[in-house]
């Protein structure tokens, strides 16, 4: 075991790396310039300001640096809003991309293995159809589009809950169904094709021949073995749902990180 997370350690630390530097040279390498956006700065202002931020400096040099904030989680100024740091901004955005990211996950997660599992006991019947079609509009609709709708129906037509901005729980619902809808819809076809697998193992039928309820069955022969590939599944998703949306944080006015990571790049 612990050669085994030796192992995964070392190949998590590389492939962070590699990211680092890889982002680190594209960076670089998009023309423009961080301080140079619509309006032109003299020359002699632009030189001291690239010396005082360090920007003069070998590419190399610059690198290490870089390194070593990430390293050391500290990030530097913001080349953009004076007086900020970006380990100011980004403890001001990641809070509300994580408790939107948290409510957007859980309603993923077990509406995705609700669907799934009625899906999969109703196997080809009127209730299976009705969870598919619900889960195939979840990956085929755009987040945004859906996003769209569902403020022009629930806020705008019914006038059930708010249509925009943060800050109450009733005005996080619709950006997070709108975040969990994609990945409820896979973790519920997911479910489904795993569930309806199981159910037609050997181990069920002897399992049901012993007497055991459907109930029993289901939560402790069927869904400890169908929902192993949704385990695997939780990670890209939890790291995917938590650093925020951007289309959908700009969509709802929602000051998260997903608005950071757009401005980070147009400023250079």
């Amino acid at each position: 075991m612990i050669n085994y997370l030796l192992k995964k350690g070392s190949v998590l630390i590389a492939s962070l790396f590699v990211i680092t530097t890889l982002t680190f040279f594209l960076m670089h390498a998009i023309p423009g310039d961080p301080f140079v956006q619509d309006k032109a700065i003299p020359e002699e202002i632009l030189k001291a300001m690239h010396k005082h931020y360090g920007l003069d400096q070998p590419l190399i040099v610059q690198f290490g640096k870089y390194l070593q904030g990430v390293f050391t989680g500290e990030l530097g100024p913001s080349f953009k809003y004076q007086g900020r740091t970006v380990n100011q901004i980004i403890s001001e955005g990641f809070p509300v991309s994580f408790c939107l990211g948290i409510e957007a996950l859980v309603l993923a997660l077990f509406g995705g293995i609700f669907l799934g599992s009625i899906a999969a006991l109703k196997h080809l019947r009127w209730q299976d159809q009705v969870a598919m079609v619900i889960a195939v509009i979840g990956i085929s609709v755009p987040s945004f589009i859906l996003a769209t709708y569902l403020q022009y129906v629930f806020a705008m037509k019914l006038d059930l809950l708010p249509v925009a901005r943060w800050g109450t729980f009733s005005q996080s619902i619709l950006p997070a169904v709108s975040l969990a809808a994609l990945p409820m819809a896979f973790i519920a076809r997911l479910t489904r094709a795993n569930m309806v697998e199981v159910l037609q193992q050997d181990y069920i039928q002897t399992a049901k021949s012993k007497g055991l309820n459907s109930l029993q069955i289901l939560f402790k022969h069927v869904m400890r073995n169908a929902l192993l590939p949704v385990v695997t599944y939780l990670g890209p998703l939890t790291a995917g749902v938590l650093t925020g949306s951007f289309a959908i944080e700009k969509i709802f006015g929602i000051p998260g990180l997903g608005q950071w990571f757009v401005m980070s790049i147009t400023n250079r």
